[in-house]
Order: C-alpha cells, then sequence, then structure tokens
C-alpha cells in the first residue's frame, strides 16, 4: 500500500496529581493523534508520550512541555517520512525508518545515547494508524488475523477474563490501595526507587522502599483472592532502574523475605539501569524487563542476563516492535504480560488485544493487562466518552476484572474505530 498522506494533532490531558516515579514526577500527559492514508483508504491512530518513562535523561534536561515537544517533533519526523513510500505492512514500514528516525532523535535531543524506547514511543499512533490501514486494505477483520502467521503462536489464546493491574505509585495513600484492593483489583503493583528528600541518596531510597512495603504487607497481607495459585494477593514491584547494585536490591528481598512476603513477589521489574549489565540468576524472585528491552536484540540480551520475564507494550513501545520482542521471549521461555503507560480507553484496548490472547503468568489463574488511567487522568470519564463503544461492558472492569465477551472479540475492542472527536482532529 502507498501512503499518500499523514497528519498530525496532539491533546494535553492533565492528571489528578502528580504521577511520580523515576525519581520524578509527571503533571498529564500528551495524546498524539496521527492519520495515515492511502488512496482508497485512512486510519486513525492515537499514542500516549512519556518522556520520563522512555528516556529520564531527556526528562530532566528539559521542561515537561519541552520534552514531550520534541516526543512530538519525532512522530512528525517519521509520518513525514512514509509519506509517498510503498508499504508491504506495519513492521516492515517500520524497520525501514527505525533507525533514520533514530538518529533524527538523537540529534534534536542533542544525545547520542538516546534510549531507543523515547522513538519507539514517539513511534506508537503511527504505528497503530499503520495497522488499521493495513487491515483495512487487505480485508483483515479483526486483531489475530492481521498478524502475520510467524507472530502468532504466543497468541493462540482467548480468555474470557484478563485482571486489571492498577498502579500504586509513590503518592498513593493506603487508604487508596485499600479501596482498590476492595474493589476486587488483585494484582498490586507498587512503585519503588522513590527519591524521599530530592537528594539522590539511594540509602534513603532503599530504607523508604522497605517502609512502604512493610506498611502495605502489613496492611493487606492477609486478604485472600481467587485468582491466584497459592490464594494470596500477588505484589508486583517495579523499580524503573533506580537500585544501583545487586547488593542493594538483595537488601531489599532479604528484607521482603523477613517479613514475610517473599512468596507474593510474582514480578521485581528493571531494577536496574540498562547500563547496569549485571546477571540477575541468582536472585530469588523473578526479575523482569521493560524500558530496556527496546528490541528483540534487547530481550535476547536480557534473556542471557538471567532476566525471566519481558514487559509487553504494545502502546509504548509500538505493536510492530512488541510482536518481535514476544517472539523471542517465547523463543528463549521467558514469562511475559501486558503493561501500561497510564494511557486514555481506546489506547487501552491496543493492550486488552494482546493481554487476552496470553498465557497467564506463572502462580496467576488468568492473565493480566495493567490499566491505570482511571487513577491518574483528571477527566478519565470524558476520555472514556471518546471510546468508540463506550457503553460496552468490556471497556471498564468490574470487580478488578475485564469480562470479555463475544462483543469484544468480535468489535476487537474497538481498535478499528475511531470516535467522531478523535477523527476531528486529524481529517482534514
Amino acid at each position: 500500500m502507498k501512503i499518500k498522506k499523514a497528519n498530525l494533532n496532539f491533546d494535553i490531558e492533565p492528571f489528578k496529581m502528580p504521577l511520580g516515579f523515576k525519581g520524578g514526577y509527571l503533571s498529564g500527559a500528551w495524546q498524539s493523534i496521527v492519520c495515515v492514508e492511502t488512496e482508497s483508504n485512512y486510519a486513525i491512530g492515537m499514542g500516549t508520550q512519556s518522556v520520563l518513562w522512555s528516556d529520564a535523561g531527556v526528562f530532566t534536561s528539559h521542561s515537561e512541555a519541552g520534552g514531550n515537544s520534541i516526543m512530538f517533533a519525532v512522530t512528525e519526523y517519521a509520518a513525514k517520512l512514509l509519506q509517498g513510500r510503498e508499504i508491504d505492512n506495519p513492521i516492515s514500514a517500520q524497520e525501514s525508518i527505525l533507525d533514520e528516525v533514530h538518529f533524527y532523535a538523537q540529534k534534536i535531543t542533542g544525545r547520542n545515547n538516546l534510549r531507543k524506547t523515547f522513538t519507539l514511543n514517539a513511534l506508537v499512533a503511527l504505528d497503530n494508524a499503520l495497522w488499521v490501514l493495513y487491515a483495512k486494505e487487505t480485508g483483515k477483520k479483526d486483531f489475530y488475523g492481521m498478524i502475520p502467521v510467524e507472530y502468532r503462536e504466543p497468541l493462540k489464546y482467548k480468555h474470557p477474563l484478563v485482571a486489571c493491574i492498577p498502579l500504586m505509585s509513590y503518592a498513593v495513600p493506603m487508604e487508596d490501595i485499600g479501596k482498590a484492593i476492595n474493589d476486587g483489583f488483585f494484582t498490586l503493583k507498587i512503585k519503588i526507587g522513590s527519591d524521599p528528600d530530592k537528594d539522590g541518596d539511594r540509602e534513603k531510597m532503599l530504607k523508604w522502599d522497605m517502609e512502604r512495603i512493610k506498611s502495605i504487607h502489613g496492611r493487606f497481607g492477609e486478604i485472600p483472592t481467587e485468582y491466584t495459585e497459592n490464594g494470596k494477593l500477588p505484589y508486583y514491584f517495579d523499580a524503573n532502574g533506580r537500585y544501583d547494585s545487586k547488593e542493594r536490591l538483595m537488601r531489599l528481598i532479604d528484607f521482603i523475605d523477613k517479613i514475610g512476603a517473599l512468596d507474593r513477589v510474582i514480578i521485581m521489574e528493571e531494577p536496574f539501569p540498562e547500563e547496569l549489565e549485571a546477571d540477575v540468576s541468582d536472585f530469588p524472585v523473578r526479575i523482569v524487563a521493560d524500558e530496556s528491552a527496546h528490541t528483540q536484540e534487547d530481550t535476547l540480551k536480557r534473556s542471557q542476563m538471567g532476566y525471566r520475564g519481558v514487559a509487553l507494550k504494545p502502546i509504548a513501545k509500538t505493536l510492530s516492535m512488541t510482536l518481535k520482542i514476544l517472539s523471542e521471549a517465547e523463543k528463549r521461555g521467558m514469562d511475559y504480560f501486558c503493561a501500561d503507560l497510564t494511557v486514555t480507553p481506546p489506547l487501552l484496548e491496543w493492550n486488552k488485544n494482546v493481554a487476552c490472547r496470553l498465557k497467564p503468568l506463572p502462580g496467576l489463574k488468568i492473565p493480566v493487562v495493567e490499566s491505570n488511567g482511571h487513577q491518574h487522568y483528571r477527566d478519565w470519564d470524558k476520555l472514556i466518552s471518546r471510546h468508540p463503544f463506550p457503553e460496552a461492558g468490556w471497556t471498564s472492569p468490574v470487580n478488578g476484572i475485564f469480562s470479555l465477551d463475544a462483543d469484544f472479540y468480535g468489535k476487537n475492542g474497538g481498535i478499528f474505530d475511531v470516535s467522531p472527536y478523535y477523527e476531528k482532529q486529524v481529517r482534514i
């Protein structure tokens, strides 16, 4: 298919309160919107930008708006590169431009060591638009059917239930954690690695993390759940690369063991900065890669370093790259699940379309998908109204669970549809 035209726009959606991780805070998120056209079809894709998550160095070097504007410029550059080009499918299209787009991103950020996840985050809206356009051009009617055959094997399931994982960031009070559990959310994703006094002191960070985990376990650790093999609430810790040594992380893990919570830890995600290439095979918990697994090559490397799993983020690293990462993880016997980037309801459906087709994590009876937008966006109800099927029962979790019935699978979660609001932003 030949890309005749591309157009872009963005919204800025504020958060209820600053969202803290990686030692920093976000006040909201830019939502990029891309429309691509051929002679006979058009498609619209969306993406949520996170400069802090994708490259904290860019975030700290600019104002929040400045970093977001740079990422949006990368999106526009990529879209313009494809104008006039003949492409076979979204995966080959991304392969044809990724190096050039990343070089451009390095240039405008002034960072030769720019993390590739920054560039991939900038490509999500374009990639989603290309997948929808590809489905239209080839007559594909469903998500699974549009996936190339060589990437389908890990996506062979069709689960009716997917658990929703909320995010417990630094600032979330115990009362809100308790409310989430009472509402049926049984897997807690807990951000660790806080910089409590904003002085970079890692010992203070470790002490803060220990107290946070002890408080959570002490208050909620005895609550049962029917969705785990051991009947206990599982803990998912995300450090976003804040730990600086194996010794310091082992001290945290020893503390978790001491308070009787080690058997609850299903995931310890991205504990070290990417450049700290430590072997993690000797840790007694499942160490999982997230932002360090930019590509399938990185996934292989992390597997060789002892990482036992990888967080899949089609909504942050593009579906095209996620399929390659998933394929490599499957070959290496790694575990996997879908993690969030605080995305909007229409984008969440891309994650759900992947999550519902994956095997569950060991110890869990059903697959999971992280979704924390409802916790953080100030205008979540407005964003729900912009979902192409806002009244559908599968758009929101009930008792912490997404129920995905025949209507969800028949409509593919609405990923091939778009609300009039977003269409008006980019259709000229």
